[in-house]
């Protein structure tokens, strides 16, 4: 019982400061509150996030703001065809030490910091892009057959153009699944882009404050993963995950007609672990069906593709997602 209490205060501690993090961040990136709450997810969820749209609309930004409010030690990596895999991880360098004698010294890249933001990484190469995998999935680089640890916490927040702009590399699809999540930016409504304007144009702008430190970070996403998780919202996750993949049982004739492949487990633990996130961001003490739904489209749309006839007629994925998100979850009330 006592245990259950402290749990309780844990989260709802937490979650005041988490108040306080998304009023930081919103000073700087105004508006697209949706935005803020996935990326805050992400972090809770110990993840990396993939940002998607185009050029102006505050991505880089909003990484910045991030940075400084979560205490964690950023750096910026700008995406371009010709960076190679060591301008991100590093490399080992031949010296000659006053005596004559010659060793290799490896000097750390990029990439070895808390918050790596990766800006416009559909620009690089697949071999560029592929350099971060082991990165983002182990925590550690390997240079000359010498694994180096990355500092603790380690994320990262990729920007990404619209793959139909040119000059653009569609990103490897197990580098997609490392994602938590997909994070889709839009172009402002009209009240919040008359609100960038007054922001942003001014003599001073508001800047971001600190709320966090890496170790109180660290704290938050431990306890995240200590969040209870009903049955009845295990099973929903379950049954959802398994419905996008052509084949099983649970999938219906719109995945198995218009879905080419679907997402594997990590998509099941992204959602476990966001859908956690996202009650505690809103002041629960455990997730509903509500985050389930809410939380889909971000974690499943880097996991699946539509086939080419799908494709072909017009269909699109969020709209697939969406249908048998709701169709799933219909059946799941009615039981």
């Amino acid at each position: 019982m006592a245990e259950t209490e402290n749990l309780v205060a844990e989260i709802e501690a937490l979650g005041e400061k988490l108040g306080e993090a998304r009023a930081s961040i919103t000073r700087r990136f105004i508006g697209q509150e949706q935005v803020v709450e996935h990326v805050l997810a992400t972090l809770l969820g110990g993840g990396h996030g993939l940002l998607i749209g185009l050029p102006g609309l505050g991505k880089t930004r909003l990484v910045e703001a991030l940075s400084t409010v979560m205490g964690l030690s950023g750096r910026r990596v700008q995406f371009t065809p010709d960076l190679m895999p060591a301008d991100i991880l590093g490399s080992e360098v031949l010296e000659t030490a006053p005596d004559g004698s010659r060793s290799f010294r490896f000097i750390e890249g990029p990439v070895f910091c808390q918050l790596l933001m990766a800006d416009e990484i559909n620009r690089a190469s697949p071999r560029t892009q592929s350099a971060l995998l082991q990165a983002m999935q182990e925590r550690s680089v390997t240079i000359a057959g010498h694994a180096h640890p990355l500092p603790v916490p380690f994320h990262v927040l990729a920007t990404q153009n619209p793959i139909e702009q040119e000059g653009t590399y569609p990103l490897p699809e197990a580098q997609l699944d490392r994602f938590l999540l997909q994070i889709d930016v839009h172009y402002p409504d009209r009240d919040t882009e008359r609100a960038i304007l007054l922001a942003t144009t001014g003599a001073s702008e508001e800047e971001a404050e600190q709320v966090f430190t890496a170790d109180e970070l660290i704290a938050a996403q431990r306890l995240v993963r200590r969040m209870p998780v009903g049955e009845a919202v295990m099973e929903l996750i379950l049954d959802l995950v398994r419905a996008f993949r052509p084949g099983e049982p649970e999938a219906g004739e719109l995945v198995n007609s218009s879905v080419g492949w679907g997402p594997g487990p990590r998509a099941a633990q992204a959602l476990m672990l966001t859908v956690r996130a996202r009650a505690l961001l809103h002041g629960r003490l455990a997730p509903s069906a509500e985050d389930v739904v809410a939380m889909a489209r971000p974690v499943l749309s880097q996991r699946m593709a539509l086939t080419f006839a799908a494709r072909a007629r017009g269909e699109t994925l969020g709209h697939v997602i969406d249908s048998v998100t709701e169709e799933v979850t219909r059946i799941e009330a009615a039981a």
